[in-house]
């Protein structure tokens, strides 16, 4: 499958041909693009009356390289793999919902105020050492075992962290394993000494923080209804400048409010933030803060003014990595990654403070998709299995899109939200996704193409 789009860099139109199944990526010529999108999808009005002022020997010449690429197997490359299942025996992360309650009171908040609809519970250390048992026992031969400590707001449990951190160490060197550990925080509790045990024992630190101070505040309110803006970004500010090279990033999130999110990304690296991410927000079509298919012009503008003003700041002493538009065609994901995304209900799974294990963060308290508890393990194996048959070759969506290798399929949590089912097609994400590939395809280009 062959698709492709045009990108507009300083105001002029490059043109690209991207080759979904061999990752290839050409930039073309007018002419050889208009070739390119009538042999390969079809050519609108606009591109109709353009390629028929072509000449016939123009055009002969195009078809002949397009035809030289495709024996190559660069354009237009069959599928390689026509059947995949994930393996649903073994376990390899873990999301520990190390409290199921928050100090801030988020308007999009998916997790209503922390609690996922339960109680305000905190996992105890007895619970959280029964998590690690699992996970090493479920693991197989997999030595590498990952820890994500989430909420809620994980520092209002930190002492049940630290004893877990501790544990699973000790176990590991037991058990053949190697543990990695990464935590979510909003930075409210980052204070000097919470943030050097942050930085001793986490692998990976995500600060959460939505961009600018009006943005922040105007949708993220303490539980008392104060403004917080201040506290957090000066935590996170020293968080970072201990951090040094060692892995973290901040994580926005934009709604209906702030369609105009690029300055929220420019703002946090203008605060000295390098690794920065920052997602739409996934809420019902009535919620006030919604994003909805009607903003897809307007956020796929956002995204392009984004792209111009990173590759620009790529160039100076404001260089910063922006999440989506991070990509290896060379070094790309392993096939898992590919086919199946990020893995939930498989070899990633997310536990309630009070053992309880579901397939991802988002499922929890959704006792439909309760799989077990860490203390008697699977009891819901065909769930699993299930899971594990949710590959972009199993869903009818996927199979024209462009960015599925880059995106495993979408969220299976989403698609539940919007259509009933974890393998539903969540429109407005996949749109965003496609975008995103793009830009993403074309800074890659730029940048090892400049002059």
């Amino acid at each position: 499958m062959v698709h492709t789009f045009i990108y507009k860099h300083n105001g002029q139109p490059l043109y690209f041909l991207w080759d979904v199944e061999s990752g290839s990526l050409f930039n073309v010529d007018d002419v050889a693009f208009l070739c390119a999108v009538k042999r390969y999808s079809a050519l609108n009005d606009e591109q109709a009356s353009e390629y028929r002022k072509i000449s016939p020997e123009r055009i002969a010449e195009c078809e002949e390289e397009l035809s030289s690429l495709e024996s190559e197997g660069a354009l237009n490359a069959p599928r390689k793999i026509s059947e995949f299942t994930k393996n649903a025996g073994v376990v390899k992360a873990l999301c520990l919902h190390i409290c199921h309650d928050c100090n801030l009171r988020c308007e999009y908040c998916f997790a209503s105020g922390g609690t996922y609809n339960t109680a305000r519970d905190y996992m105890s250390a007895e619970t959280a050492k029964a998590a690690i048992d699992f996970l090493i026992s479920s693991s197989g031969n997999i030595r590498n075992l990952e820890v994500d400590f989430f909420g809620g707001e994980p520092l209002m449990n930190l002492g049940v962290v630290k004893e877990t951190v501790e544990y699973a160490k000790s176990r590991a060197a037991e058990a053949g394993k190697r543990f990695s550990f990464t935590m979510t925080t909003n930075c409210l509790l980052l204070n000097k000494a919470n943030a050097e045990w942050l930085n001793a024992e986490m692998d990976n630190v995500v600060l959460s923080i939505d961009g600018r101070e009006s943005v922040h505040n105007g949708v993220r309110k303490s539980v008392s209804g104060k403004d917080c803006f201040g506290v957090i970004l000066d935590n996170a500010i020293a968080f970072r400048k201990i951090r040094g090279d060692k892995k973290y990033y901040v994580r926005g999130t934009y709604t209906a409010k702030n369609k105009d999110f690029c300055s929220d990304v420019l703002a946090l690296n203008d605060r000295g933030f390098d690794q920065i991410s920052v997602e739409p927000v996934v809420l019902p079509e009535d919620h006030p803060l919604a994003l909805k298919m009607s903003d897809i012009e307007e956020l796929e503008a956002e995204y392009d003014k984004l792209a111009e003003a990173y590759i620009e700041r790529r160039k100076t002493g404001k260089w910063f990595n922006f999440f989506h538009y991070m990509i290896d065609l060379d070094h790309g994901p392993c096939l898992n990654k590919r086919l199946t995304g990020c893995g939930a209900g498989t070899d990633y799974l997310a536990v309630s403070p009070t053992g309880d294990i579901y397939p991802c963060h988002q499922f929890v308290g959704n006792e439909e998709y309760l799989l077990g508890n860490v203390r008697e393990g699977i009891s819901r194996q065909d769930v699993r299995e299930r899971f594990a048959r949710y590959t972009v070759l199993s869903k009818p969506h996927c199979a024209e899109c462009p960015a599925k290798y880059y995106c495993g399929g979408g969220c299976t949590a989403n698609a539940l939200h919007f259509t009933g089912s974890p393998d539903g097609c969540y429109e407005l994400g996949c749109a965003l996704q496609r975008k995103r590939l793009e830009n993403s395809l074309a800074i890659y280009y730029i940048e090892n193409n400049a002059d």
